[in-house]
């Protein structure tokens, strides 16, 4: 009984995402009090029906009391939790009991970030929201629709089964002599070659990075390339999932494979399905008990199978990712499959991307004067302490010229900017008060729309790519590179690290007798550290069968949420015993020497804030951010280490055990990235 929607402050539905609980709950209530031969309503219809009540209410609320719902309950345990960004509304629902208050929050704050990925600066703009999530077209609406539902139940997966997403770090296949093998032949020869091309259509490769699965083998970025920010990375291994998901169960090795430290045999996975039907279509299907003529519905059958395009295997995807100098900079995504599990993703810097940073320039110019002028400074006051507007317009006359002759329609932008210089630089005008709030708005609105137009995906020609035979080429280059190591990165993938004997890392039992299970995160660098976690019966591992696996990871996965709600409240240090189980949860900073940083106090948070991640909003950078005013002139890091122990090792000695397993976690965290 799950369900996810977004809606604008006119109660019309954006997207939605139900499950087939949820939606069967909803026809059946229309089953029921349809009178006799009346159709039943589009699906659409009825989840618009449903929610406008509350839609409404919202609106009502802002309006009247400038307040709104976070989130309420009703009689029959269904939990709503509600948060406007801007003038789109999300709501998530939860009737099953399988989802608590903050879950929802969270993948309410993850179909943000998600969409910020795909649409870049047009998410600051509700108007052009609209139009990118509901697009007039029904088949392009349904094709985009059914790619963020498989989004979000891709996300929804790994957060249940993937622990790097349930802490929200990036693992590294811990194995050093191969990934700087592999770093180096990212840099030296695939990036170099491809960025030497002449048939690179005017694109740079900056970031180049191979995955096996979820787990990060090796990444390079180009000298001039911005870093790639961990949370935009979480975010691309999503993405990646749902274009190549890990459908194959490695838990099936043989028990033989499992046992030996130094295996001869590797277990090669079945090639996975090239694409996912992850979500049923509901829109464009007849309702239930309708009666269709069956030359009509054999012609819209024809119909339907022509106007589905065939997707174009060398075609990129349109990504915005954070940058120094523009937060959402376009980016073109290469997906290259090598072998069904392990996949080669290049990021290309697209020749006009130089375009975002004078759009984001000024649209930061007409946010920070919205806002002053909305806390009521008027005058020279409203443009104090920034590059003020009125100093910047020739630049942005020049610039609104320049793109005109670039085929840009700004017919629309050149009007809202007249009506703006009307009103602000005029005698006859305003000036810069309040009324000067509902231009900067437009304005805004303009800019991204400027924004859509130089980099919107359907924007993208066939021209503006790497060409196919240069994807061929590097898709040849590393499947040559890895060929020998594929079958031992697949299995690695699943037995990363374990706590008994295996080669590159191991955690020894006689070194901490009785710790059971442990999460290491560096948050400077968005990496994290863990055992494998296996639980299905087939499975033989130092915890034994499935059912054992399964309890310690429901242990886990309770341990990850109690302790997010201690850190929300300010505490970085958290000890609890369950039953026959220690928990500990230590937060602290060091140096870049390693040397331990004095403890501070954390600041808490309402509980109304974003939930603690770095998928969300990146709570642990604010953190850093936060720490490192005391100490400006070296580098700070921010680690968390969670550990399970058996009840029966005396506290002493437990912590001792995470004083030490911090230190020899502490190495193989320090394998550079880059």
């Amino acid at each position: 009984m799950k369900c996810l929607l977004v809606a604008n402050e006119s109660a019309e539905v954006l997207f939605y995402w139900t499950d087939n609980e949820f939606e069967q709950r909803i026809q059946d209530q229309y089953v029921v009090s349809q009178e006799e031969g009346e159709r039943l309503p589009a699906f659409e219809d009825s989840i618009n029906t449903l929610f406008a009540p509350i839609i409404i209410s919202c609106s009502t609320m802002v309006d009247r009391l400038g307040d709104n719902y976070t989130s309420f309950s009703t009689e029959n345990n269904h939990i709503y939790v509600l948060h406007q960004f801007e003038e789109c509304l999300y709501i998530a629902v939860n009737g099953d009991g399988d989802e608590t208050e903050e879950d929802l929050k969270r993948k309410i704050y993850v179909m943000k970030k998600l969409t910020e990925i795909m649409f870049g600066m047009v998410t600051l703009s509700g108007a052009l929201l609209r139009k990118e999530l509901r697009p007039q077209d029904t088949e392009q609406r349904n094709r985009l629709w059914k790619k963020l539902r498989s989004l979000l139940e891709t996300y929804s997966c790994l957060r249940e089964h993937d622990q790097s997403f349930l802490v929200e770090a990036v693992e590294r296949l811990i194995h050093p002599t191969l990934c700087e093998q592999c770093i180096e032949f990212l840099e030296r020869r695939l990036v170099q070659q491809i960025n030497s091309n002449v048939d690179r259509a005017g694109e740079e490769v900056q970031h180049a990075f191979i995955l096996v699965h979820t787990k990060l083998l090796a990444f390079y970025s180009s000298r001039n390339a911005s870093s790639l920010n961990p949370s935009d990375l979480l975010a691309l291994i999503i993405l990646v999932q749902d274009l190549y998901p890990s459908k194959v169960d490695l838990d099936d090795t043989p028990e033989e494979l499992e046992n030996s430290s130094v295996p001869d045999v590797f277990y090669t996975p079945e090639p996975s399905p090239p694409e996912r039907e992850s979500v049923q279509p509901r829109g464009d299907s007849p309702p239930v008990f309708q009666f269709v003529d069956p030359d009509v519905q054999m012609a819209e059958d024809s119909l339907q199978t022509l106007e589905v395009p065939t997707p174009d295997p060398s075609a990129p995807s349109r990504v915005f990712l954070e940058a120094k100098e523009c937060p959402m900079m376009p980016h073109s995504m290469y997906c290259l499959s090598l072998w069904p599990g392990i996949t080669l993703v290049l990021l290309t810097k697209i020749p006009n991307s130089h375009i975002a940073l004078s759009v984001y320039y000024f649209l930061e110019a007409f946010v920070k004067l919205e806002k002053r002028l909305c806390e009521g400074h008027e005058g020279a006051a409203a443009t104090r302490g920034q590059p003020s507007v009125q100093e910047q317009r020739g630049r942005l006359e020049k610039l609104i010229k320049g793109w005109a002759s670039m085929d840009i329609q700004t017919s629309h932008l050149q009007n809202v900017w007249t009506d703006f210089k009307n009103k602000a630089f005029t005698r006859s005008g305003s000036g810069f008060t309040r009324d000067l709030l509902p231009s900067c708005r437009n304005m805004k609105t303009q800019l991204c729309g400027v924004y859509r137009q130089f980099f919107a995906a359907e924007c993208m020609g066939s021209s503006q790519r790497l060409a196919p035979h240069l994807q061929e080429r590097a898709l040849n280059m590393v499947q040559e590179k890895l060929m020998d190591w594929k079958d031992f990165l697949l299995v690695k993938s699943k037995r990363n690290i374990t706590m008994v004997s295996y080669p590159f890392f191991c955690i020894e039992y006689f070194e901490f007798p009785g710790l059971i299970h442990f999460i290491y995160v560096d948050r400077s660098s968005g990496q994290m550290i863990a055992p494998s976690l296996n639980v299905t019966d087939r499975t033989v591992s130092e915890l034994g069968k499935g059912p054992l696996a399964d309890f310690i990871k429901n242990k886990v996965w309770s341990l990850v949420a109690t302790t997010r709600r201690y850190l929300h409240k300010g505490y970085a240090t958290v000890t609890l015993r369950d039953g026959d189980y220690f928990y500990c949860y230590f937060l602290w900073f060091e140096n870049e020497a390693g040397y331990k940083l004095e403890v501070i106090d954390i600041p808490s948070f309402p509980d109304d804030t974003a939930p603690i991640g770095m998928l969300t909003c990146d709570y642990y950078k604010k953190l850093l951010r936060y720490y490192s005013k005391r100490h400006q002139n070296e580098v700070v890091k921010c680690y968390e280490l969670l550990t399970v122990h058996l009840g029966v090792i005396p506290n002493e000695y437990i912590l001792q055990h995470c004083s030490q397993l911090a230190r020899k976690l502490w190495e193989p965290s320090r394998i550079p990235l880059l």
